[in-house]
């Protein structure tokens, strides 16, 4: 068994010593280190120095466009795979389809896709698209089947409810396919990603409501005839706040809530009540608006998603304890972490230095990146004699 490990880039309006929200059509807020190329490479340089294997770029209005973004970075970093967000309803499926084959050709095999379908009709409406919920997921399952049988090499006729092409046959089929991240807790998402992810994907929610959408989401698998040959995966999308011992991290978790003004959380949590996002509630459930009893399960802190919109809970605690947070997850069938924090840069080495190394002794990790070969420090004398 080993798990896998991706980062995120703060393209939602940068990146500080607190916390910077957005999502969900909530403004990103302040940030004291700007979203620009040059700190989005640092932030991509520190996830593949410290073994991560792809980092989530988000989408929507209030970030700077995936797709873009992280072309850029694929020219400024080396290994790291990018995990490119975007809304199935906002391009055309064979153009979604071509854009996917030249970014994974050009970049070596480095695109991964996390497909939104979008939880705000209000900011769907600034896209020009006007479906309900439910018609964003037909749309949506329309939309994948198109593009996985271009990828797979057919000539596609396809007449559905929302979308339609004819002849359709792309020349250049990516290589590797790029897997398809999903996530969603509505029941139309759920039969969606359960005939299309090859990830799905939930927000950090305690341990039990966690088994119970895995199980469920199995259930629609099933039903969908995927098996074995086809299996689907499960990842978790979460923040971290790791340090060398649990009290440093909780120190560090209400240095984060102290910063949150009173007034920022009510306007924060008027405008996240609007959202059409099934998860979006959950997360809301989690801590009602209140920045009391915000540890929801030991060492799972909902204090994040009091002031910022989508993946609203944080891993808090030793190094240790993260990671056994971790193990609990992947015993219920959890193998990819989706992981960010406050700051990212710094947050990558708190996380690569502190928990993975435990990871990989229990056997749960195997480090992604290709092995180094350390030359023998020189001795002083035949450095001198060498140089002379």
């Amino acid at each position: 068994m080993s798990l896998n490990f991706h980062w995120f880039l703060p393209t939602n309006g940068g990146d500080g010593r607190h916390v910077v929200g957005g999502g969900h059509g909530i403004s990103p807020g302040r940030s004291r280190r700007a979203g620009d190329v040059a700190y989005l490479t640092q932030v991509a340089r520190a996830a593949e120095d410290n073994g991560f294997e792809a980092a989530l770029t988000p989408t929507g209005a209030w970030c700077e466009d995936a797709w873009l973004s992280t072309a850029m970075l694929s020219q400024t970093s080396e290994r790291l795979k990018f995990l490119v967000a975007f809304r199935p309803g906002l391009v055309a499926p064979f153009l979604a389809a071509q854009m996917a084959g030249t970014f994974q050709n050009l970049s070596g095999g480095r695109l991964l896709l996390n497909v939104v379908t979008g939880g705000e009709p209000h900011e769907q409406r600034m896209y020009g698209d006007f479906l309900d919920k439910d018609g964003r997921y037909a749309r949506c399952g329309e939309f994948l089947e198109v593009v996985r049988r271009l990828w797979a090499g057919e000539t596609v006729d396809f007449d559905g409810e929302h979308l339609a092409v004819t002849g359709a046959s792309l020349d250049q089929i990516p290589d590797p396919v790029p897997a398809i991240y999903f996530g969603g807790s509505s029941p139309a998402a759920g039969r969606v990603a359960a005939r299309h992810a090859d990830v799905y994907l939930t927000w950090g929610e305690p341990p039990e409501a966690v088994a119970e959408k895995i199980a469920w989401i199995r259930g629609l698998a099933a039903e969908e005839g995927r098996d074995d040959t086809r299996p689907i995966r499960f990842g978790i999308r979460m923040h971290t706040i790791t340090r060398d011992t649990s009290t440093a991290a909780w120190t560090e978790a209400d240095r984060l809530l102290a910063q949150i003004p009173e007034e920022s959380i009510q306007r924060v949590q008027d405008g996240l009540r609007r959202s059409e996002s099934e998860g979006q509630r959950r997360m809301l459930a989690l801590h009602g608006g209140s920045s009391d009893n915000l540890e929801v399960h030991p060492n799972v802190w909902a204090g994040i998603g009091l002031v910022r919109g989508g993946a609203g809970t944080a891993l808090v605690g030793s190094h240790e304890e993260v990671a056994d947070r971790i193990e609990e997850y992947a015993a219920l069938g959890i193998d990819e972490f989706i992981l960010s924090a406050y700051p990212h840069l710094e947050g990558a080495y708190w996380f690569g230095e502190g928990v993975l190394p435990i990871l990989a002794e229990r056997g749960l990790w195997k480090d992604p990146r290709p092995q180094r070969h350390h030359n023998a420090a020189v001795p002083f004398a035949t450095a001198g004699r060498a140089a002379s």
